[in-house]
């Protein structure tokens, strides 16, 4: 069975249970809570797993002359029906040990009775019933296809728990939360789909229709059942009306009904409950939680999952519609043709602005799924932006490329390019674009226009390096600014502006200070980003974490969107961004030497991370500025006392605008034996600020590594000994 059959069958399941899920699980939390709430009261006695009826039946015949029936409820509460001394009528919770009466038995309130009664029947009798029952069938079937969802994206059950790369919020707690509930809502739909079916004599016969009696053992003619039968055990029992030994205790248990002589405890006769109906109590007492508070809580916190489930469900779908393909032109009339195999349709949001540029100046292009290869006889290029799903498979959307692709034989030789989406947290990252790419080449109607590009992360800088690749090749300009390949995300947090404080009159640069929401959580390292015009070009800004504030250094350019939007905010004003998460630029955690190369715009993400480094690793600040300003007073003043605290060594700094003329590469000169000691030993240089002052550092540090004949600075990279957060 194909991904796509198990994806539509989850999908169309949820469509048509949703609504009555969604009041299935509501009234199914307040019952639950309620099975718990009557778990607190004091009407159990303790130690009541291990009272016999030889100890608790002679106490309460001798504390009440007449006794008719005594029952255990499956809270382990003992109620007695009796007569006591004074001749009056008793109906109460005992304790099985004492006879002492506890209390008076609860009745259900009358809201609790309406929501048995909703979350039962819908308050539709019978009819009620059944649809339940065909709905708790539908949770069984959702539970089903959606744990073999999950087994083919995490490819198959030995990395069922491995980790889950977050594409976006709704996706990852999907599945996240799907695993973790998985078997408490599987029971929750296998008892309410069992409990249905018994209610409608489903399992007919003999069996059902009567307790089957059975030929007794000459032991247990002989035993007396009162020292091996457990209170706890007992249902409910009738008493003999009189003290004639021909009179009998009907004891029934959880599985079967025995006469019981009074006076040797001996069993006269025994009926087994049908096996349906013993089934039938486990479902209720696993599908309400009513034996245990802890299975109760359980079931619901499942319930809750699944409001979320009906919620995150519906967010995906929405997700993946919004990338509907809408096309100007024909297949067969376009010299373009865009193939997109995407899984929540972020591969589209790339493919279809690369599909507006072409249109836009002027040629035919199309763009459709993979899974829709055809044979096109005006295409002059084919480009295919693929996400690889689960490890290493094909997105659902393209599952079915590699049977057409031998099947659909183009008759004219037509140039292809591959771009792949993955995320390199992921073993097989963007396995399924190299299987593509690797296809093509071996037809022979293709014609290799450019090595597969990746891109991690949806990395809108890596989708560009593709792009002017292109864009010189073809001498078709392609935009080259990330932002435009980057969207405005929903639920932007509100931010408010602290401080904002100049740095340099003549440099135009200023500190801004932002006061978060108190529940984000963001490390030094991370960016801020921003979206000045109200629309998708997003402006991208490293910060520091200080004093859970979000710090960022900021230099104004002439007309520049970004820094102009910022440079206008006063204290109090609020913007609106979100924080995006850059953990390849967080202080690295196995590491205790580091340096942080900067220039007046990048240091701020250094600051955050000195006032945090708790550890006190080895920090070595070089920072590069024009000239002595106030606010560099302010820098060398906090690095004396993160110095005293032994969380920096040392703060060195460059000012090109004073008598000196000493840049930042000049202290790295001066300093190349520290630097050439630190990656020779494993440690880490990190670099933050414009990208020419890191075109800059890594000359200079490259004529180290070739001077003292260490590795390259590419592998330095790659090994991840020198992290760059450049703009």
């Amino acid at each position: 069975m194909t991904l796509s059959f198990w994806r539509y069958a989850h999908l169309a399941l949820a469509l048509f249970s949703s609504i009555f899920l969604l009041l299935a699980s509501v009234t199914g939390i307040i019952l639950a809570v309620d099975a718990v709430q009557e778990k607190t009261l004091p009407y159990k006695a303790e130690n009541f797993n291990k009272i016999t009826l030889g100890e608790t039946l002679p106490i309460l015949k001798k504390a009440y002359p007449e006794i008719t029936e005594l029952s255990v409820d499956y809270n382990q509460f003992v109620t007695l029906q009796a007569i006591d001394e004074d001749g009056n009528d008793v109906n109460a919770y005992i304790d099985p040990k004492t006879g002492k009466a506890l209390g008076t038995p609860v009745k259900k309130s009358e809201f609790i009775k309406w929501i048995m009664s909703f979350h039962r029947s819908l308050f539709l009798h019978e009819a009620g019933r059944f649809f339940v029952g065909v709905i708790s069938f539908c949770l069984l079937l959702i539970s089903i296809s959606g744990l073999v969802l999950v087994l083919k994206r995490q490819r198959g059950i030995r990395n069922f728990f491995s980790k889950i790369i977050k594409e976006y919020f709704a996706q990852y707690y999907h599945v996240l939360l799907g695993r973790l509930a998985l078997i408490p809502i599987l029971i929750i739909a296998l008892t309410g789909t069992y409990l249905s079916l018994e209610r409608f004599n489903f399992f007919m016969g003999e069996e059902k229709a009567k307790p089957v009696k059975t030929e007794l053992s000459a032991k247990a003619k002989t035993a007396s059942i009162f020292k091996t039968t457990l209170l706890s055990d007992v249902k409910k029992i009738e008493f003999p009306f009189t003290d004639d030994p021909e009179e009998y205790y009907i004891i029934e248990l959880k599985d079967r009904e025995v006469e019981v002589n009074q006076v040797t405890g001996t069993v006269i006769s025994e009926k087994l409950s049908p096996i349906t109906a013993q089934y039938a109590a486990l479902s209720l007492d696993l599908h309400t939680g009513r034996i245990n508070g802890i299975w109760a809580v359980i079931l619901a916190i499942a319930c809750l999952n699944i409001l979320f489930f009906i919620y995150s469900g519906f967010a995906i779908t929405l997700k993946r519609r919004s990338s509907l393909i809408k096309n100007k032109f024909k297949a067969n009339e376009s010299a373009f043709i865009l193939l997109v195999g995407s899984e929540n349709g972020s591969s589209f949001r790339f493919a279809n602005t690369i599909l507006k540029q072409l249109i836009d100046q002027g040629h035919k292009a199309f763009i459709t799924e993979l899974n829709r290869f055809s044979v096109y006889p005006k295409a002059e290029h084919i480009i295919v932006f693929s996400s690889t799903h689960g490890l290493g498979d094909a997105p659902s959307n393209a599952n079915k490329f590699k049977a057409l692709l031998e099947k659909q034989n183009q008759e004219q030789k037509i140039n292809f390019s591959v771009v792949g989406f993955g995320s390199k947290s992921y073993p097989d990252f963007c396995g399924f674009a190299i299987e593509i790419d690797q296809l093509l080449e071996n037809q022979n109607w293709t014609e290799r226009f450019l090595d597969l590009q990746t891109v991690n992360d949806k990395s809108a800088v890596e989708f560009v390096e593709w792009a002017k690749l292109w864009s010189a090749k073809t001498g078709i300009p392609l935009a080259t600014t990330p932002s435009l390949y980057n969207h405005v995300p929903k639920g932007l947090q509100k931010l408010m502006v602290l401080d904002k404080t100049p740095i340099s009159e003549t440099e135009h640069t200023f500190i801004l200070t932002l006061r978060p929401n108190m529940r984000t959580k963001f490390s030094s390292g991370d960016l801020l980003a921003i979206y000045p015009a109200n629309d998708s070009r997003e402006r991208l800004y490293s910060i520091g974490n200080h004093s859970g504030n979000i710090q960022l250094v900021v230099k104004l350019h002439p007309n520049g969107l970004g820094s102009g939007y910022l440079n206008a905010l006063e204290p109090g004003n609020v913007i609106k961004a979100q924080i995006v998460k850059n953990p390849a630029f967080h202080l690295p955690k196995k590491v205790q030497k580091i340096a942080f190369i900067s220039n007046g715009t990048g240091i701020a993400p250094f600051l955050g991370m000195i006032e945090q480094n708790k550890a006190k690793k080895e920090l070595h600040l070089y920072s590069g500025f024009r000239m002595e300003t106030p606010t560099l007073m302010a820098y060398k003043k906090f690095a004396g006392i993160m110095i005293q605290k032994e969380q920096l060594d040392n703060f060195h700094v460059a000012l090109s605008r004073e008598a000196e003329h000493i840049y930042v590469m000049d202290l790295i000169k001066r300093d190349s034996s520290f630097f050439v000691y630190l990656l020779k030993r494993g440690g880490v240089i990190m670099i933050c600020g414009s990208l020419q002052m890191q075109k800059d550092v890594e000359v200079v540090l490259s004529e180290l590594c070739t001077a003292n004949q260490l590795k390259t600075l590419s592998e330095y990279k790659a090994n991840n000994q020198i992290l760059t957060d450049c703009y």
